[in-house]
């Protein structure tokens, strides 16, 4: 089951999802002395992180964040690239206090989940920050996604609606200019997480959000798979929420 609580708003969405964030890495650190966390990019994620950085009593230095995807071959320097996303939303406003541990796409992309899987290898995850895609993915586990693979991070072919929303999102000049190919988190991986804490707002994510709660759980739509997740909470606003029964 997914815990759904519609928000008036995306900033008090952003709020409520960093508050349950904050409380979950308070008490990691409390429990075990660090917190191990996933934390995501993409418009869905502005807020939450805007509220995040700025939550009081965590002690950064005792975190370590990993993130979920990164697109193959594009520059750090790159505004579309994620980790130059997260370095200034998230790594920078903490003055550098959190171990960040970023994707990069750059190189031998098969070495990089390598050196990935490596080090994520055998931790607990206490918390994963998520979203979900126009076309119900799960990071950038585009339909048909993977549900088998244990490997933590895989490397992953984007499909055309993928490539449209990034576009259509303004990361990126041109369709053309959006990659093929993606370092993603795996689905498996994601589901290994304590806690998974899913943003998702705008009307252009209603379609998917209605797959992913009242469809049928299928690779089709990756989105779906959270329902067997134990303790997945989703933050939506009310336009995304507007094809639920329930909403």
């Amino acid at each position: 089951m997914i815990d759904i609580r519609i928000l008036a708003d995306k900033q008090e969405l952003g709020r409520q999802a960093a508050a349950l964030g904050a409380e979950t890495i308070r008490a990691a650190i409390a429990r075990h002395g660090e917190a191990n966390i996933i934390v995501a990019t993409g418009a869905s994620q502005f807020e939450m992180l805007q509220h995040l950085v700025a939550a009081e009593g965590i002690d950064w230095s005792k975190v370590t964040a990993f993130h979920l995807d990164e697109y193959v071959g594009l520059p750090v320097s790159h505004p579309a690239s994620f980790r130059r996303y997260l370095q200034e939303r998230f790594v920078a406003p903490l003055g550098g206090k959190v171990h960040f541990v970023p994707v990069n796409g750059e190189g031998d992309a098969q070495a990089e989940t390598q050196r990935l899987n490596a080090l994520i290898a055998g931790r607990r995850i206490d918390l994963c920050f998520a979203g979900i895609g126009e076309n119900c993915h799960l990071a950038f586990n585009d339909p048909p996604a993977d549900f088998a693979t244990k490997e933590p991070y895989i490397v992953v072919t984007l499909d055309e609606a993928c490539r449209n929303q990034q576009f259509g999102e303004g990361w990126f000049e041109s369709f053309a200019a959006v990659p093929e190919r993606a370092i993603s988190m795996s689905v498996r991986q994601i589901l290994k997480s304590e806690l998974i804490i899913l943003s998702v707002s705008d009307a252009r994510k209603a379609k998917a959000v209605q797959a992913a709660l009242e469809g049928e759980i299928s690779p089709q739509y990756p989105a779906s798979v959270l329902r067997e997740h134990p303790n997945t909470v989703m933050f939506i606003d009310p336009p995304a929420a507007s094809l639920l029964k329930q909403g």
